[in-house]
């Protein structure tokens, strides 16, 4: 039928779902080498390493200025990982998210204009059960 409008059918249909799903699987691949239970700062270098190993570009430590009444405020604010430019990836390792945690990657997205977000904690027992994914 001409102008018939098709609903998503799949996660195919999501915002960068094929770069989102090999940062997902990076992340993966280091939770099962190291397990739950270390510093944030060794899952960060060990992602860094995953995602140079898989030829997938990316920015560590990526300073985010903060725009306030017509100036750039550096306020000591870094966003964990940018990959290729089109995803921020926000890595904890904490007993459980809180609120907290999700309104800082909604922050960062909305000041760095960065669409999609991934907020993973690796300090749980399954992955997929510590990622969480956010677009704007």
């Amino acid at each position: 039928m001409i102008g018939e409008i098709q609903a998503p059918t799949s996660h195919v249909d999501l915002i960068e779902a094929d770069l989102t799903r090999e940062i997902i699987g990076a992340a993966i691949a280091v939770h099962q080498a190291l397990g739950p239970g270390l510093l944030e700062s060794a899952y960060q270098a060990c992602m860094c390493r995953e995602l140079s190993l898989r030829g997938i570009p990316f920015r560590c430590e990526v300073e985010l200025p903060v725009e306030y009444k017509g100036s750039r405020l550096d306020c000591g604010y870094r966003m964990d990982l940018v990959v290729d430019g089109r995803v921020l990836v926000e890595l904890k390792s904490v007993e459980r998210f809180s609120t907290i945690h999700e309104s800082q990657l909604l922050t960062y997205l909305r000041l760095s204009k960065i669409r999609v977000g991934l907020l993973i904690n690796f300090n749980v027992p399954v992955l997929r059960r510590g990622i969480v994914r956010r677009v704007l």
